[in-house]
């Protein structure tokens, strides 16, 4: 089946949409990719639905949150070459603004059937619910693309995806891939969040880009250390987190100059993606890292050394650090469309292997 992936991530930067062609197991080919930054105003619209359930109030940025998302369809189709009634289906996760699994909450914004109607291709949303209701975690969900992207490399290995939130699959062997054999995933704590919020509190700036200000900065060991000692470290999987799980950490910094916070924050992400090995069962061999936070030489400088073994962008492997997470949600798509379990209780805790996802029909399909 041919898919397109559609993810807003946890970084409130945009959205990435994706082609690819699966048959929810085996990735047959890849197309393009593409990522449609959120004007500065809507960024800060959504921003300020985080953490509470969606109201009346709520219905004008849901509706242009998906408008925007099948801006992105266009867009990518254009770029692809391809028209509508080439695709057979959308993984549309929309925006998480609730993650509350040990409550059984977890909340994306969007429409999936107006993004139907919109692009005249059959939706797939709310990949997460039917886990959280299982009594998983909803998250993360990446993994068993993750296991199909690795297929073919040496194990163990680990991927890490930085985005506002960090989450690591661990692979072990080559059949996880097929959602038997070894994987194993979580949240490991702060992404870029917290380093973006504290960057544009102290610059204006919506990112620390390439790493300079924390790379002028000293770490400041003081500040963080109540922060590493925090319980959710040492909790053992499955655990994943909120965007704002841990915002109480800028107030450790908040006397801290603008570089020196940055870079105790960066150290934070760092330390706390490195110490998630000790719930390995084998230490990886290489860490490959996707999401923004591989765009960060000072992140990526901190975790070379605090892991001792290679880590390097997963580029480095021929993948598109851009494209991973979208491509995820195409995948996730075709196996949910599949009725394939797109969760396993190595990767969320659930009680058994979970389907999920639900499908939108559009009201007239342009391909039929």
């Amino acid at each position: 089946m041919t898919s397109i992936g559609l993810m807003s991530g946890t970084s409130l930067d945009g959205i990435d949409a994706a082609v690819l062609s699966t048959d929810g197991e085996q990735l047959v080919s890849f197309g393009p990719a593409l990522t449609r930054p959120y004007p500065a105003r809507f960024r800060q619209r959504l921003r300020g639905l985080l953490g509470r359930r969606p109201d009346a109030d709520a219905a004008g940025v849901v509706r242009d949150l998906t408008l925007l998302h099948a801006e992105a369809v266009a867009g990518l189709l254009e770029a692809a070459s391809i028209e509508a009634r080439d695709v057979d289906v959308v993984g549309f996760h929309g925006h998480t603004v609730v993650h509350r699994p040990e409550a059984g909450q977890t909340v994306q914004i969007g429409d999936g059937q107006l993004l139907a109607d919109l692009i005249g291709i059959p939706v797939v949303e709310d990949f997460r619910g039917a886990d959280v209701r299982a009594g998983g975690q909803g998250a993360p969900l990446a993994p068993l693309f993750h296991a199909a992207l690795a297929r073919d490399l040496a194990k163990p290995i680990a991927v890490v995806n930085v985005g506002g939130v960090a989450n690591v699959t661990w692979i072990g062997s080559d059949e996880a891939a097929d959602g038997g054999g070894a994987v194993l995933a979580f949240d490991t704590g702060p992404g870029n969040a917290l380093i973006d919020d504290w960057t544009k509190a102290k610059t204006g700036k919506p990112m620390d880009e390439g790493g300079r200000l924390a790379s002028s900065g000293r770490i400041i060991e003081r500040s963080i250390a109540e922060v590493l000692r925090h319980d959710y470290f040492r909790q053992p999987p499955p655990k994943s987190l909120d965007r704002d799980a841990f915002a109480f950490v800028l107030d450790a910094v908040r006397d801290l100059s603008a570089a020196d916070g940055a870079a105790s924050l960066t150290a934070v992400t760092a330390r706390t993606i490195a110490e998630a090995g000790v719930f390995m069962p084998a230490p990886p061999a290489r860490w490959l890292i996707c999401g923004g936070g591989r765009r960060n030489p000072a992140l990526m400088a901190m975790l070379a050394d605090a892991l001792g073994v290679p880590v390097e962008p997963v580029e480095a492997v021929g993948w598109n650090g851009d494209g991973v997470e979208a491509q995820a949600f195409a995948f996730l798509a075709v196996r949910s469309v599949l009725g394939m379990p797109l969760s396993l209780p190595s990767t969320t805790g659930v009680r058994a292997p979970q389907t999920g996802g639900e499908l939108r029909r559009p009201a007239s399909e342009f391909r039929r």
